[in-house]
This record gives C-alpha cells, sequence and structure tokens, in this order.
C-alpha cells in the first residue's frame, strides 16, 4: 500500500473507477456547446448598444432566444410550479451576481424571460452574456 492509501502503481483514476462515481464524466465535445463562451463572460457596466446585425449572429449561439424589438426573449416551459420557481429563483442568482437583471413573466408551468439594458437603449452584449447563463440552466 502506498502512503496514500492506494495499492502500489494504482493511480487515482485507476482507483475511481470502482467508486459510484466512475464514468459520471461526459466526454468533452469536439465542438463546445452553442454560446459556451458567452455563458462563461461577465457582465460589465456601461456596455454599448449592439447593431442589429450583431444581435442576430450571436442569436445563433443562444438557441431558443429572439429578438423582439429592442430586447432578447424566450419563454421557458416547466412540468409544475414548483420547477418553474425554481428555475425563477435560479434566474435571479444569476442576474444578482452579474448585477443585471431581466424582465420575468411567471405563470403555472412557464416563464418569459426578457432581457435589454435600459440605459444603453436595446441590446447589449450584457444581454447576450446573460441569455446564455440562463439558458445553460436548462440545457
Amino acid at each position: 500500500m502506498s502512503a496514500k492509501g492506494r495499492p502500489e502503481g494504482e493511480s487515482r483514476s485507476a482507483q475511481r473507477e470502482g467508486s459510484p462515481l466512475s464514468g459520471t464524466r461526459a466526454a468533452m465535445p469536439a465542438d463546445p456547446p452553442p454560446g459556451t463562451a458567452l455563458a462563461c463572460a461577465h457582465a460589465r457596466a456601461g456596455a454599448p448598444r449592439l447593431d442589429p446585425g450583431s444581435v442576430d449572429a450571436a442569436l445563433g449561439e443562444l438557441p431558443g432566444w429572439e429578438r423582439r424589438g429592442d430586447a432578447l426573449e424566450r419563454t421557458f416551459r416547466f412540468d409544475d410550479f414548483h420547477r418553474t420557481m425554481a428555475f425563477v429563483n435560479a434566474v435571479a442568482y444569476i442576474a444578482h451576481r452579474e448585477d443585471h437583471h431581466p424582465d420575468l413573466a411567471v405563470s403555472f408551468d412557464r416563464c418569459v424571460v426578457r432581457f435589454t439594458t435600459h440605459d444603453a437603449g436595446g441590446i447589449t452584449r450584457n444581454d447576450l452574456v446573460l441569455a446564455a447563463k440562463v439558458g445553460a440552466l436548462v440545457a
């Protein structure tokens, strides 16, 4: 036995293979999922308004999101009220951490999330970042 409690010559990964957690890591995809770079970014104060072409290009990385006027919007559907509220609380946590808050319309089995940056008069990179983070909650 080694000093770390493993049989001599056995690696940590070999030891893990028999554990209940073995095989739980997903293989990394060849290409990262859409929106990954945005979801890893953070909102920044003073972000400028984006032109419609830039917003439309970014929407290709944000499945389910649509541009509605000067905002990004997506409807999330759930099986029941408890799941809807769990989602709303997760969105609230993300919004608080990023200091960028959406408009939410909540009902029994759905939540409509709408991002816009009022100070900039439209959609900014902050809205894209938060849309990616919120979308990742249900990915």
